[in-house]
Parts: structure tokens; C-alpha cells; sequence
């Protein structure tokens, strides 16, 4: 009897600590994953698939670096920078997170916009009505209400693996990508180093570790219930990852095995899936969009009013009321409205916007890694929870790695190979 109390007692702390890991690592497969991940299959086929692993390890270690100070610190990862290294970086570095979300927010609608389309719902009308759901979802829920609206979106990510198994891929040619390196040649081709910083940079993204420590301590995990927040977050980056895998091994059998290499919006994929994968894999995938935006279009613009706000010193936080927390709310309006609008605007070239803006997450990234780096090996901030050997390796040969694949990329521009 006292083992099936311990097991139930362990099985309802994790569901009372289930969700901020869980669904900050889902809304990594936004509209702009979907892009990217999308134009990656389209583009090169399985040949991308090998990043999925180390990047997959990766994540796991660095969500769960940010989980970790937010319950042992009780602050966000912006208000810590702020204490411990001063408000001129922190200014600097809140400006830069501001320009390189607003780019993910648009790239949310346009997402949105998308996938109504598919439906035969113009723009005009779709985009607005979802930018008023998006706002009224964070300013008139309550955190735990919220959550379970954003949990129960997760799962609607399946639609992408049944999309994958549905397009009939070659398994046993994309496992054997997925574990081999690529050519030599391909890590000095420039298209190729493009869309592999940006498959990195949309997997792992500055916003997402802001988000995800901001979370855990409005949730008010401490060090206590931390072991099955840990399960959360792991869940939750494998399950991102896996769903990522599919995208690619969907649109390579599909896209890249047709010749459909040129994909310029998220639109396109869905449309090229329906005559070469059938009417399910279709709707599937456009279902998938849909929710993918709407899911990141409330995400996104309250992570950056989160990371903003606690850098600055402002109130922030959904269970705080509209005039507890002006500036929080404000700046989440703002945000959402103005990347609405900019979707409105006819003739913009969506996808490069938004494959170039997880670009940037990934030239962008090693920054933020090298403050949290810091941070957590803190002894007088973190105690006996500073990060192992093994962590530490991890996160420096990816801060590292990252580096190296700017540095390669822009030496590809100046050198003019592609």
C-alpha cells in the first residue's frame, strides 16, 4: 500500500507540474518550423534529417537548464541577466529578442492566413478574427485555463505523423540519414548552410528558453516538484523533434521526390501533398498549420512580453490583471496587432521573411546560451543545482557548433558559393 501511495502521489505532482516544457517545446513547431522544416525536405531531401538527433539532445539539456533556474531562482532568465550583469546589456539584448520575435509573430499569422485559404477563407477575414481569438485567449483567461487550452492544441501536432506515414516515405533511406553525416561538400554550399542554421535556429530558439523559465516560475514550480517538471520538458523536446522528423521525411517523399523544390508559402506544401499523398495527408497537414499558428500566435507575442517586461522591471504575468500589469498586456497587443496587420500588407514574400527570421534564431541563439552558461554555474545563485560536467559539455559544443555554422555561412557569402 505505501508503494501505490508513493507512485500516486509521484503521478499527481507530474500533472500538477505538466505544461510549460511540454508546450514550449510544441510551439517550436510553429508556422515558421513548418516553413522551414517544410522547404528543408522540399529542398534537400532526407539530407537535413542528420541534425535531428544532436539537436534534439541539445534542446533537452538547454530547456531544461532554463526549467531549472526558473524553479530553483523562482525569476526569469531576463530578469536574472538584469541582476547579474546590468541593465545596458539587458536593454540591448531585450531590443534584439523584441526585432527577432516581431519577425516569428508575422510569420505566425502568415501561418494562419495559409491554412484558411486552404479552406477558402480570404485573408482579410481570417486574420483579424484570430488575432482577437489569440488576444482574448491570454487577456480574459487565467493561467491554468490558458494552459489547458495550449496543452490540448499540443496534440493536434499527431496530424503532422500521420501526414509523414501518409506520404508512403522510403523509412529505411531517411533512418539512415538521420545517422549519417552529410557530404563534405554540402557544409561549404551556402543554400545548404542556410536552411541548416535555420532548421537548428527554429528548433532551438532564443525565445523559447525566455518562455519556457517565465513559465515555470508563473506556475510556481520550486525545487521541491522540479524532478517532474524535468519529465515535462524531456517529453516534450522528444515529442517536437519527432514531429519535425516527419515534416522533413513528408515533403521529401512528396516535394523533393516530385521535383517540387521551391516551396513559397506553407500553402504550397499542403497543395503539393494533396494530389501526391491523397485527400488525408491534405487535410491533415492544413489542419496542422492552422493549429501550429494559432497556437504559436499566442505564444510568441507573450513570450516576448514576458522576456521584455522582466528585463526592464516592468509587472508581467497572465495571472495578474490588465491594470496590475499595463506594459505586459500592451506590448502582447501591440505585438499581435502589428504582426496581423503586416500579413495584410499585399505581395510580401511570407516564407523567405520567416525561414530568414529562424536564421536569425540561429546566428542569435549562442548569445543567449552564453548568459544562461553563466547563470546556472553560479554556485551563490544556484546551490548544488549548477550544472554537471556532462550538461556543460553539452551546451558549450552546441553554443560552439553554432558558432561555427554562422561563421561558415557568412564566409560562404563572402565568398559567393552556393
Amino acid at each position: 500500500m505505501r508503494f501505490l501511495r508513493r507512485w500516486k502521489t509521484r503521478i499527481l505532482l507530474f500533472f500538477a507540474v505538466v505544461g510549460p516544457g511540454f508546450i514550449t517545446a510544441n510551439v517550436d513547431n510553429d508556422a515558421n518550423g513548418i516553413y522551414t522544416y517544410s522547404a528543408a525536405g522540399a529542398q534537400f531531401g532526407h539530407t537535413l534529417l542528420w541534425t535531428m538527433i544532436p539537436v534534439t539532445l541539445a534542446l533537452i539539456v538547454i530547456q531544461e537548464i532554463a526549467a531549472r533556474m526558473g524553479a530553483v531562482t523562482g525569476k526569469g532568465l531576463s530578469d536574472l541577466i538584469r541582476e547579474e550583469f546590468g541593465f545596458r546589456i539587458t536593454f540591448f539584448m531585450m531590443i534584439g529578442i523584441l526585432l527577432i520575435n516581431f519577425g516569428n509573430v508575422v510569420g505566425e499569422f502568415a501561418g494562419i492566413a495559409g491554412s484558411m485559404e486552404l479552406f477558402g477563407v480570404e485573408r482579410i477575414y481570417s486574420v483579424p478574427v484570430c488575432a482577437v481569438i489569440v488576444w482574448l485567449i491570454i487577456v480574459k483567461g487565467q493561467y491554468k485555463g490558458v494552459e489547458k487550452v495550449f496543452l490540448a492544441a499540443s496534440f493536434f501536432y499527431v496530424t503532422y505523423i500521420l501526414a509523414g506515414v501518409l506520404a508512403k516515405p522510403a523509412w529505411i533511406e531517411a533512418i539512415v540519414a538521420t545517422v549519417k553525416l552529410p557530404a563534405k561538400n554540402a557544409l561549404r554550399r551556402q543554400d545548404y548552410l542556410y536552411m541548416a542554421l535555420g532548421v537548428v535556429g527554429t528548433t532551438i530558439a532564443p525565445w523559447m528558453q525566455f518562455y519556457l523559465q517565465s513559465s515555470i516560475v508563473e506556475k510556481g514550480v520550486t525545487r521541491r516538484d522540479y524532478r517532474a517538471s524535468r519529465i515535462d520538458v524531456v517529453a516534450g523536446c522528444i515529442f517536437t523533434d519527432v514531429v519535425a522528423w516527419f515534416i522533413i521525411v513528408a515533403c521529401a517523399a512528396t516535394l523533393f521526390a516530385h521535383g517540387y523544390r521551391n516551396i513559397s508559402d506553407a500553402k504550397d506544401a499542403a497543395q503539393a501533398l494533396h494530389p501526391l499523398a491523397g485527400d488525408y495527408a491534405y487535410i491533415l497537414f492544413a489542419l496542422g498549420l492552422f493549429n501550429a499558428s494559432l497556437f504559436a500566435a499566442s505564444i510568441l507575442p507573450l513570450s516576448t512580453a514576458y522576456t521584455v517586461c522582466e528585463g526592464l522591471g516592468f509587472e508581467s504575468g497572465i495571472g495578474k490583471k490588465f491594470g496590475e500589469a499595463p506594459v505586459f498586456y500592451w506590448l502582447y497587443t501591440i505585438l499581435i496587432a502589428a504582426g496581423a496587420g503586416v500579413i495584410l500588407t499585399p505581395n510580401l514574400p511570407l516564407i523567405k521573411i520567416s525561414i530568414l527570421s529562424q536564421v536569425v534564431n540561429g546566428i542569435a541563439i549562442p548569445f543567449v546560451l552564453i548568459f544562461m552558461l553563466l547563470l546556472v554555474n553560479k554556485k551563490e545563485l544556484m546551490g548544488k543545482y549548477v550544472n554537471s560536467r556532462t550538461y556543460n559539455v553539452i551546451a558549450w559544443v552546441t553554443t560552439l557548433v553554432m558558432i561555427a555554422l554562422s561563421v561558415a555561412y557568412l564566409w560562404t557569402l563572402k565568398a559567393g558559393t552556393g
